[in-house]
């Protein structure tokens, strides 16, 4: 008598994501070790990762701050499974782009107001990152190509953001809780953290 053959079990979905976000953040502690090891004081490094709206693709973002006059960001790696790429180069554009956007919005924008009237008249007037500004940037799929496509949509500007400020604390030893993270704003949380 021949037995059927067994069949393994499929994990559970809540399993299968428990094993994306390890793998997730296994990928970016290995890529990122050098970036690690070669701080000098003024620098520090901070670490975030997010589901996009609980339901797509998972981004997690390593960033290395320098903090001086002002705080400026020297490198990202960041590592992201939207299962199905199917146009990874245009991925790869999409996550950095948001890596870019949320740099900008952690360190730079704010619609300045004067009593009940925006204060800000043109571009020019609104502070904003300029290429010069711009890190440079590993940005790493994990290929999933036998899964549905989960989308990159802004998967990446959540986790940026986080990483920018868990950076400075790590470089500063305390958390500016006050965006965007400006020189006033560190002066602020340090002055509020030594009474």
């Amino acid at each position: 008598i021949r037995r059927p053959p067994r069949s393994t079990p499929k994990p559970s979905s809540a399993a299968s994501d428990v094993y994306k976000r390890q793998e997730l953040l296994l990928r970016l502690d290995t890529e990122t070790k050098t970036y690690r090891k070669k701080l000098k004081e003024s620098q520090g490094w901070g670490v975030a990762y997010a589901r996009y709206k609980g339901v797509s693709g998972l981004c997690a973002v390593f960033v290395r701050v320098t903090v001086d006059e002002e705080v400026s960001v020297d490198h990202v790696v960041s590592v992201s499974d939207v299962g199905e790429a199917i146009s990874p180069d245009g991925v790869k554009n999409q996550i950095e782009g948001g890596i870019i956007q949320s740099i900008s919005w952690t360190l730079k924008e704010a619609v300045k107001t004067d009593g009940n009237s925006v204060a800000v008249e043109s571009w020019f007037d609104y502070p904003i990152i300029k290429f010069s500004e711009i890190p440079t940037m590993d940005t790493i799929l994990i290929e999933r190509p036998y899964e549905k496509p989960l989308g990159a949509a802004e998967i990446s500007q959540g986790p940026a953001g986080a990483a920018v400020a868990n950076a400075v604390r790590n470089a500063l030893g305390i958390r500016v809780e006050q965006l965007p993270i400006t020189r006033d704003a560190i002066v602020s949380s340090l002055l509020s953290s030594e009474v």
